[in-house]
């Protein structure tokens, strides 16, 4: 199978598996593990911040964010595709007890002018903004890099309203090789940000949320509550600090490979690209093609290649360290095979 759903989707190294066998491990919960550790400080460091906390995974980091920054009854802000809005169960309002409040963005980006004016005033009536929450790259946009220059003036209406903002920056290293700006100078820009190891990076497990010492202390507690204090989890730490080592550099091959297949898809008769391709995401409209997203997803698996249905004519394919030019050329020749079949 070329294996084209997510990037999370790829296996460990020969690396990765070798130092989850070698950690020296210890009771992550009394902070005694050494790899968590050093992940949480290298990964601290990376970003600018004074600390960080090794969760399981993106959605449980993001949660903690919203629940150490918020208080019940809070309203917060975020894109209207966004992952915290669209794919984590609701969770914000379950476990935080807070309203979320969506703006329409631009390939992910929102406007802040439409921002600024969200923002509630004091009134009885009006639920506090208690934190924005943000995203880099933009999932549901296709992978789309969040301008820089669109954080900056975000940060400054957050700061003059004194106002948290929260990165869900699970692919923020994609948004680093393709923009040439380092994963610090965009953390900066924001309280606290969470990024997923398992995503391109290719750690078979977790996620670190970074922030103040103060913050990550609150946040230690909650990730207790929610039940993600692990034990000897240096075991799972240890491929993640492989990772940073290892598969960083090389995510910008991962966008070169997504270019190739998008222009590879652009050629074929009824699919039409719908995204920018930036990073390693493909949005790809089959309804040319005179099947529904579902049907084209179906045919594919039939020969040997996955994807996602994105929505009734929209696949989503992403590519990720499995799956090299090889294997890209081959899909290609799948999908260039489906379009000569009748319908």
């Amino acid at each position: 199978m070329i294996d084209l759903r997510s990037d999370t989707v790829t296996e460990p190294s020969e690396a990765m598996r070798k130092a989850a066998y070698e950690a020296e491990v210890g009771d992550d919960v009394y902070g005694e593990d050494p790899a968590v550790n050093e992940l949480e400080e290298t990964v601290a460091d990376l970003l600018g911040k004074e600390a960080a906390l090794f969760v399981p995974s993106g959605t449980q980091g993001n949660q903690i964010a919203v629940l150490s920054h918020c208080n019940p009854g809070n309203e917060i802000i975020l894109e209207e595709e966004s992952h915290i809005f669209l794919y984590e169960g609701a969770a914000t309002s379950i476990f935080a007890g807070v309203q979320t409040r969506t703006l329409k963005g631009q390939r992910g980006a929102i406007c802040p002018e439409g921002l600024a004016a969200a923002i509630r005033k004091d009134d009885i009536h009006f639920p506090e903004t208690g934190l924005i929450c943000l995203e880099n790259t933009h999932n549901k946009a296709g992978g789309a890099v969040i301008p820089i220059e669109n954080m900056m003036v975000i940060a400054q209406i957050a700061r003059e309203h004194r106002i948290p903002i929260h990165l869900d920056g699970a692919r923020l290293f994609n948004a680093s090789a393709a923009s040439g700006i380092s994963v610090a100078k965009y953390a900066q820009l924001t309280d606290t940000v969470q990024v997923c190891l398992s995503k391109g990076l290719g750690a078979p497990v977790g996620s670190v949320l970074a922030g103040s010492k103060v913050f990550i202390d609150k946040a230690r507690k909650w990730r207790k509550r929610l039940g993600g204090g692990m034990r000897q989890a240096g075991i799972l730490a240890a491929p993640g600090l492989v990772a940073l080592r290892e598969n960083v550099e090389r995510l910008a091959d991962d966008h070169e490979n997504a270019k190739l297949l998008a222009d590879g898809l652009a050629e074929i008769d009824g699919i039409e690209i719908m995204n920018k391709v930036e990073t390693n995401i493909v949005l790809a409209d089959v309804q040319g093609t005179g099947v529904t997203a579902d049907a084209y997803v179906q045919l594919l698996k039939e020969q040997q290649v996955l994807a996602n249905a994105f929505g009734p004519y929209s696949v989503r394919f992403v590519t990720h360290y499995d799956v090299g030019k090889g294997a890209i050329k081959k899909a290609l020749a799948v999908a260039s095979s489906l379009s000569k079949q009748p319908n």
